[in-house]
């Protein structure tokens, strides 16, 4: 039934209702008598009250479909808004669904391409630094100690601190390059590259553990890379802003045979703070796999970052091909 005859009928049944009573033995006086005057206004009221809660019935399902629009998160996939009935708002809550199928796809697509050109402009800028600006100061060292090998005593002590600065540029120079381009993602695999990763974010302040769990299922390089970066957004976002002191780093295989990451703190934690452009990243790279991000309190406090790959898809075994050694 649609919308319309079915909010005719609720109207109609209630004024049946009010003739019927009129034309019964009920009688009015003139004037109107004091309890003749408060069986009619609880009739009315009796009527309205009955009119209220019919409507409530029949637009229910309309008022589910807008709270269900308004949930509607494409980062979240899969929430889709329950067809109950026939009808018109059987109908548009079925058109509302495609429509978010057609968007999260649309969405999907659009998100791959914008990530595979970040990562090729990463991987660019990367080898500009590492050929560029790496050669150019490794040029300046040579240069600076050739200098002070052959300077008076009163400069060479400079010479040394500019060496020293121009050292610490360089070293600079190319861990902005590793993050833009991780190397040893492509030559040595997740594995190592974790490893690496943990090393890196390593201070005096800060511990990074990795757990990597051995036998874990082979990955196609575009999982690899989305656990990765995961796990280096999860880490900068602890370093930067959780005040904490340690940090597990956890590459596992869940009950269902998929591969799971996570990083877990013991900082300040996450609150109610909403999501900003690092964690909005990390669930775009999620959804190019079809995988399951959540980021929550800890039980013990601090925050955790999980990435279950779930539809993650296993790479058939490749060998990687010999690459010329980059000399600085």
């Amino acid at each position: 039934m649609s919308l319309y005859w079915r909010i005719f009928l609720l109207n109609a049944s209630v004024l049946v209702v009010a003739v019927l009573l009129l034309l019964g033995p009920v009688t009015v006086s003139t004037p109107v008598l004091l309890g003749e005057a408060i069986v009619l206004v609880a009739g009315l009221v009796a009527m309205l009250l009955a009119n209220a809660f019919l409507l409530r019935l029949g637009l229910a399902p309309l008022q589910r479909l807008t709270r269900a629009m308004r949930t509607a998160d494409l980062l979240r996939p899969g929430r889709r808004a329950v067809v109950a009935g026939r009808g018109e708002i059987a109908d548009l809550t079925r058109t509302f669904n495609t429509m978010l199928d057609r968007l999260e796809v649309e969405r999907a697509t659009s998100t791959a391409r914008v990530l595979s050109a970040q990562e090729e402009e990463r991987r660019r800028i990367a080898q500009e630094l590492h050929d560029e600006v790496g050669q150019t100061l490794t040029a300046v060292l040579l240069q600076l100690k050739h200098t002070a090998n052959h300077a008076p005593d009163e400069l060479r002590t400079e010479l040394h601190q500019a060496q020293e600065t121009t050292r610490a540029g360089l070293d600079e120079i190319r861990r902005i390059a590793r993050r833009l381009r991780p190397g040893v993602l492509e030559e040595l695999g997740l594995h190592s590259a974790l490893r690496s990763l943990a090393s890196e974010f390593s201070t005096r302040g800060l511990t990074v553990r990795p757990h990597i769990e051995p036998g874990l299922p082979k990955l196609d390089h575009e999982t690899e890379l989305v656990l990765y970066r995961v796990a280096q957004e999860g880490l900068t976002n602890t370093a930067r802003h959780a005040a904490a002191t340690e940090v597990d780093l956890r590459l596992r295989r869940l009950a269902d045979g998929t591969v799971g990451l996570l990083v877990k703190d013991n900082g300040r934690g996450i609150g109610t703070a909403p999501d900003g452009a690092g964690l909005s990243g990390m669930r775009e790279r999620a959804l190019l796999i079809g995988a399951e991000l959540t980021v929550r309190e800890g039980a013990e406090g601090g925050t955790e970052v999980h990435l279950n790959t779930r539809r993650g898809r296993r790479a058939p075994e490749r060998t990687t091909p010999e690459r010329p050694r980059e000399t600085s």
